[in-house]
């Protein structure tokens, strides 16, 4: 059932969800009563919100998770950043979006590519096998060889990976963190990881 105002039950309790979350971005003084007597300020607040728990996320995935439309995610983008809530950046064919402030180009450019299913799947578990070679992350992704020089070159261009001596992750502790910090928003082998995070904290004395 839809209510008078057109905003169904589910979008609704998305939203909310999302902005409770936001309320803690850094948004004082910028919901005008306009925008809140429209729905608006929820709707941004939300963006904020899941911009916190999903950062690097692309417009796309903004938009269909939060169940909005494409011109209203536009807008309201639009405006976080203009108010310097929100950076946007360039990966590739996306544009991605962070809360302002919060991540060096290094995390930017990792987040990115942990929002891609191959080079997440790589990065993650050369987190838990850091002599893992080409071969090992074929098979451990099921994907093949070619696939894995393929990203392992573009990693290595975003400077996220050497391939100097075998595949050694660059800053292997702040992809950890990213990935911790994050991880239900990367999918069950990130949730694996998060749990057993403690193992991993040699990589501290690595930077």
């Amino acid at each position: 059932m839809t209510p008078s105002d057109g905003v169904d039950d589910e979008k609704r309790a998305t939203l909310r969800r999302f902005a409770a979350l936001g309320a803690g971005a850094p948004l004082a003084g910028f919901s005008e009563s306009a925008a809140a007597n429209t729905g608006e300020s929820d709707a941004r607040d939300a963006i904020a919100g899941y911009l916190s728990t999903t950062p690097g996320a692309h417009f796309s995935k903004v938009r269909d998770d939060l169940q909005l439309g494409t011109g209203e995610t536009q807008h309201h983008l639009r405006r976080l950043e203009d108010h310097g809530v929100i950076e946007r950046y360039r990966d590739g064919d996306y544009k991605r979006f962070v809360l302002a402030g919060r991540f060096d180009e290094f995390e930017k450019h990792a987040l990115g590519y942990l929002r891609r299913e191959t080079p997440r799947g790589m990065l993650i578990e050369l987190l838990f096998d850091p002599d893992a070679t080409a071969g090992d992350l074929a098979n451990s992704l099921e994907v093949s060889p070619p696939t894995v020089s393929k990203y392992a070159g573009e990693l290595e261009e975003a400077g996220l990976l050497s391939r100097e001596d075998g595949y050694a992750l660059e800053r292997p502790a702040t992809i950890l963190l990213l990935v911790v910090r994050h991880a239900d928003s990367f999918g069950e082998r990130s949730t694996e990881l998060a749990r057993n995070a403690d193992r991993f904290l040699e990589y501290d004395t690595d930077e």
